[in-house]
């Protein structure tokens, strides 16, 4: 042994070469990390040739412990064995590792053994260290997606946009995903190492992360702290004064530094679109294609019956002793991940729902998905994973009860069974606009597929006894203009008169301010009144909602529900009109002039107005960009007065070359969640050549 001891004298991971080819140099140009079923090349350098009848042995291990070892077979042999081929003379020689599509995904240290004919290992070089990825560009991998379009939106593209708001006033939110910033793909597999599988039994655990389906399901979970060491802390009500508001965050990374460098403890505090992106940042950054899905008027159905029931008291106030009561929130947000399901019968392959918002349990987790957007379609619930919970996010009646003080429902005043589920959006892969796939969810309403569907899952199709009868002579509705956040403004209630005779009637209207996900955070406006309609008119009553009435008890989303009910001697039932009202917010102005180029000094000019009849206090511009600089704050000196406007300016040096986004939060006492971006374009740095002439 000891006579060839020194012979290996460098491994050369040819990271340069190998991550370009693999497409991860975003992620890091040092050290190697390449995808599964695509073969890369090492170069092992010799102080001399190799010794006659000596050959070399490559031997894998993964795990914290190094569980798992993987010999590389010399030939190629069956598909799911990993194999390598050998080429070189004299003291050089080039390895090339071929791995199989369905090979661990992980963090891998290589040994490279030369052993002696007789099988002994005269010399070993086993510092090498390599990552693996998914391959969606792999026709073999059950993640591969064949158009290269989608797969620079769902894997590559490090920024995004998130929709909220309400059905009819979408607004929309720019996020960092950020998921090749430096040592976040380190991170994810942190959070998979701290899953309760990872934990409980890690080899089996390390073993199955071959499959993604297993994977993206342990993301679902460790995504939320919920009975777990998971990232986020979910909290739906201020204050929030002990971690970070939802709505101040704008990128994914600071989350996941901040919950590594905390030693895996909860980052304080996420809501659905927080824990959505965070799950995207994952996903893409393992490989998977990934996007984010909105879904407006989503239902959160805790009995699965198929049905939210509203129980509201005589005022129109909710009246709800369940501990657990289902919900409507105004949006809900998601992923979705591109795959090809083995557990699955054929038609379920392609994007699945995945969930990460802690809700309901699934198999003793809090999480949901995997399940089949081609499910939930065509009403197939019996598939895994989660399928009804899914199935009624989007597809849910809303009925509204009376209820007496005893608990009893008395009557319905509404049935909503066109609502939930209106205008699901994405990104478009084409830019910065919105996609909207509601037709990968459900087929058109009232239509005859539609009816096919619900009769299958076992929803309701027609109306029930109550609402059979004919339809009365009135008719009740809510408009509004767009109103902005800080004026008074005007909510028109209508009821209309389709009958030949006068009609009398009372009206109630209540504006109430909720949270997106239906909590009730106050009363602001209270009308009844008595209305005569004449035959075949519609009759207009104004509700004034002044700033001082509905700042006192307006939630973060400002979002104000208007609520009226048209109660008349020959009605069948009482008539109710619901109507959600997002505040538009203002928007901050961002400016980056010049060229970009890249370790070259840039200067952002940000600037905002007050639009507020009252001083902000505390006022903090957040700013961060992937590829441009690490998330910062910039605190605003004083009070900025109604109508003054605020200027900051940021120095800062790019990074990474590309389109790149800089996104600006800001946030204070009386106003928050106010948003700004900025594309900048960052170039490489250009070499004149010189040639001197002679």
């Amino acid at each position: 042994i000891s006579s060839y001891h020194g012979l290996i004298i460098d491994v050369d991971l040819r990271s340069h070469e190998n991550n370009l080819a693999h497409r991860t140099r975003e992620i890091d140009r040092e050290r190697l990390i390449v995808r599964r079923g695509q073969p890369f090349s090492i170069t092992l350098q010799f102080s001399d040739s190799l010794p006659p009848k000596h050959h070399l042995e490559l031997v894998l291990h993964l795990g914290k412990r190094e569980e798992v070892a993987i010999k590389v077979q010399k030939e190629r042999g069956a598909g799911d064995k990993w194999w390598f081929t050998q080429q070189g003379a004299q003291d050089e020689v080039l390895l090339t590792l071929h791995s199989p599509a369905d090979a661990i995904i992980g963090h891998y240290r290589l040994a490279v053994l030369m052993m002696s004919p007789d099988g002994h290992i005269v010399e070993k070089a086993d510092k090498a260290r390599f990552h693996l990825l998914y391959n969606p560009w792999c026709k073999d991998d059950v993640v591969y997606l064949p158009d290269e379009s989608l797969l620079q939106e769902y894997v590559m593209n490090e920024d995004g946009i998130i929709y909220m708001g309400s059905w009819d006033y979408i607004r929309s939110i720019p996020w960092n995903y950020g998921q090749f910033e430096d040592y976040v793909m380190d991170i994810c597999f942190e959070v998979l190492d701290n899953s309760k599988d990872a934990l409980k039994n890690s080899q089996m655990d390390i073993e199955r992360r071959s499959d993604p389906v297993y994977v993206s399901r342990m993301i679902t979970a460790m995504v939320n702290s919920n009975g777990d060491r998971g990232v986020l802390w979910g909290k739906w009500e201020e204050p929030y004064s002990d971690g970070v508001a939802p709505y101040r965050w704008t990128g994914s990374v600071p989350i996941l530094q901040q919950w590594s460098k905390a030693g895996v403890r909860a980052v304080k505090y996420g809501q659905c679109w927080v824990f959505a992106a965070v799950a995207c940042t994952v996903l893409r950054c393992l490989g998977v294609p990934t996007r984010l899905i909105t879904n407006f008027n989503s239902a959160h159905d805790v009995d699965g019956n198929l049905s939210l029931d509203v129980l509201l008291n005589e005022r129109l106030e909710s009246y709800d002793s369940r501990a657990r009561k289902d919900s409507s929130w105004n949006f809900h947000c998601w992923v979705e991940s591109w795959m090809t399901r083995d557990d699955l019968p054929k038609g379920n392959d392609g994007w699945q729902v995945l969930d990460p918002t802690p809700q309901e349990l699934s198999d003793g987790e809090f999480c949901c998905g995997p399940c089949p957007v081609t499910a939930i379609k065509e009403g197939i619930l019996g598939v895994k994973y989660d399928a009804p919970f899914v199935f009624a996010e989007v597809n849910a009646d809303i009925i509204n009860w009376i209820v007496h003080q005893d608990g009893r429902r008395e009557k319905v005043i509404d049935l909503d069974q066109a609502s939930v589920g209106r205008n699901i959006s994405t990104k478009s892969v084409y830019g910065d606009t919105r996609e909207d796939v509601t037709l990968h969810y459900k087929y058109p309403e009232g239509s005859r597929e539609e009816r096919e569907v619900y009769e299958k899952a076992g929803r309701r199709v027609t109306e029930p006894a109550y609402g059979n009868e004919a339809p009365g002579q009135l008719q009740l509705s809510i408009k509004q203009a767009k109103p902005v956040f800080g004026t008074d403004f005007d909510v028109i209630v209508e009821v209309e008169n389709t009958g030949v005779t006068d009609a009398h009637a009372q009206l109630t209207m209540l504006a109430i301010a909720v949270t997106y996900n239906s909590l009730h955070r106050g009363e602001c406006q209270r009308q009844t009144i008595s209305v005569t309609v004449p035959a075949h008119k519609v009759h207009r009553e104004v509700l004034r909602l002044h700033y001082d009435d509905y700042v006192r008890c307006v939630s973060e989303h400002h979002l104000i529900r208007v609520k009226a009910l048209l109660e008349a001697p020959g009605e069948n039932e009482p008539i109710m009109a619901v109507a959600n009202i997002p505040l538009s917010m203002p928007e901050l102005l961002v400016q980056v002039p010049g060229k970009a180029v890249v370790w070259e000094q840039l200067t952002a000019y940000i600037s905002f107005t007050n639009p507020l009849p009252v001083p902000l206090k505390g006022g903090v511009f957040t700013v961060e960009g992937s590829g441009l600089l690490s998330s910062t704050e910039i605190r605003v000196k004083g009070d900025v007065a109604p109508g003054q406007k605020v200027s900051v300016k940021l120095s800062f040096s790019p990074m990474r070359t590309g389109v790149r986004k800089l996104l600006v939060d800001f946030d204070s006492d009386r106003l928050k969640d106010v948003k700004g971006v900025a594309t900048v374009v960052v170039r490489k740095k250009y070499t004149p050549f010189i040639t001197r002439l002679y």
